[in-house]
């Protein structure tokens, strides 16, 4: 796998199947104009991208000791 490749399955893939979860939330489970989050497809749709970006931040990498 190249490093474009690999940049756009680690970081934009997360982002965008995110949105999609975070609509289809609004879709089938959101409820009529009065919730928060989930009354409005937009801000449905950004937490869902919000969240993930967040899983696609990598880590702390782990430090070997040499003693």
């Amino acid at each position: 796998m190249n490093k474009k490749t690999s940049f756009i399955v680690k970081r934009i893939l997360p982002v965008l199947g995110g949105a999609v979860l975070g609509y289809l939330y609004y879709f089938y489970i959101g409820c009529n104009g009065s919730c928060a989050i989930s009354g409005n497809p937009y801000i449905s749709t950004l937490y869902g991208a919000g969240i993930g970006t967040l899983l696609s931040m990598p880590g702390k990498k782990k430090q070997e000791n040499s003693d």
